[in-house]
């Protein structure tokens, strides 16, 4: 096993095509670090130059203890999964697997084990003797996976190795993946745009934006505390509601936010360096807001919920156990979007409600994009 480390990582394609700006990043040995962006962030770039396929243009990559930037592909061992799983369609599943080994010359009978070893911690014994057109994708892809790991790497790198699977499949070779994590406790570090497999899988997340990193952490960490506006509405299905105000008020637990519409919402955020005018934007999760009547008079509302919104109902979908209400603000472009559970209230499209937004459940960020620090 081994450690990977960044520094100062750059990537140009001539003068005028910058896409890694920079790159600083540490990842322990044994690790299961993500990293997730939209597509054209250079999170494939940057897994390529860590496997050797792209040069560096500045920077250093370390494997180990060894400065890697000059190491051969083949000697920097490593092993690497691809979005097409790229087997030999005139072998067995046992000669994909078994390919590199021989061209290594390593024995007949070493080979055999290898394989054998491999086949059995993915499940594909069965499998051996059958060709890639006889398997389903979801085979073919633990076939690709069985081939990287005989040669027992050092660390492994995946490139979105889920993306041409079914959404049945994709969660099967999610928890595959994580339990081939566990059982080989090898650096890892996977590639995808799927928000939802970079929640699942990584124990840390690293958030690509432009070739850059945005924020690093753990998944709940960067569900619950995004650094800013882009990682905020990058994780998370449906993303995070994002309502536009002006500061009104602010204290060192607080900042009191003219939202659209008129209405007042305070935010347990530190607001000491706040400025009364100052244009900011409160972020709240779907499942963190509450659908009220539109009709419930003052004086029977709680004491703790008056960080209200009016809003109008426009489109609503029937998850089975939950529900998910889309609901129009005024001012506000995009439609927010409230979790329900299914035997909680359930208006109709077109029908006025209030929108209840706990104070310390929202997040505020300044006119850059930054994320305040949450109130303690």
């Amino acid at each position: 096993m081994s450690s990977v480390s960044l520094k100062g990582v750059v990537k140009h394609y001539g003068a005028k095509h910058p896409v890694i700006h920079g790159v600083d990043l540490d990842i322990r040995d044994g690790e299961f670090m993500v990293f997730v962006g939209p597509s054209g962030c250079g999170k494939s770039t940057l897994l390529r130059m860590i496997a050797g396929l792209e040069d560096l243009t500045a920077g250093q990559l370390h494997i180990g203890e060894r400065l890697a930037n000059d190491v051969a592909p083949a000697e920097r061992r490593i092993a690497m999964v691809f979005q097409s799983y790229a087997l030999y369609p005139h072998m067995t599943v046992y000669d994909n697997m078994a390919f590199a080994l021989k061209l290594a010359g390593h024995k007949p009978d070493e080979v055999r084990q290898m394989v054998e070893r491999a086949a059995a911690i993915l499940q594909l014994t069965p499998l051996l003797k059958r060709k890639p057109k006889e398997l389903s994708g979801g085979q073919r892809q633990r076939v690709a996976i069985g081939r990287a790991i005989v040669r027992k790497p050092e660390v492994f790198l995946f490139d979105e190795p889920l993306s041409n699977l079914d959404a049945s499949l994709r969660v099967q070779m999610r928890v595959e993946i994580s339990r081939l994590h566990q059982e080989l406790n090898t650096t890892m570090i996977y590639v995808t745009h799927d928000q939802v497999e970079a929640m699942t899988l990584g124990e840390r997340i690293a958030v690509f934006n432009g070739g850059r990193i945005e924020q690093v952490g753990a998944p709940l960490a960067l569900y619950n505390n995004p650094a800013n506006l882009f990682v905020a509405g990058f994780l998370g299905s449906p993303k995070m509601n994002f309502i536009p105000g002006e500061v009104m008020a602010a204290g060192p637990h607080f900042v009191a936010v003219m939202a659209a519409g008129g209405a007042v919402i305070e935010v347990a955020a530190q607001g000491g360096e706040a400025q009364r005018g100052e244009r900011v934007t409160i972020g709240i999760r779907a499942e963190h807001m509450a659908l009220r009547p539109a009709a419930v008079l003052e004086d029977q509302l709680k004491p703790q919920e008056d960080n209200l919104l009016q809003a109008t109902v426009g489109h609503v979908e029937y998850l089975g156990d939950l529900s998910i209400v889309y609901a129009a603000l005024p001012g506000v472009d995009d439609m927010v979007a409230v979790k329900q559970a299914a035997e909680g209230l359930q208006p109709a499209p077109g029908s006025a409600v209030r929108l209840h937004l706990p104070a310390g459940r929202c997040l505020l960020f300044d006119s850059d994009g930054q994320a305040y620090a949450r109130a303690m």
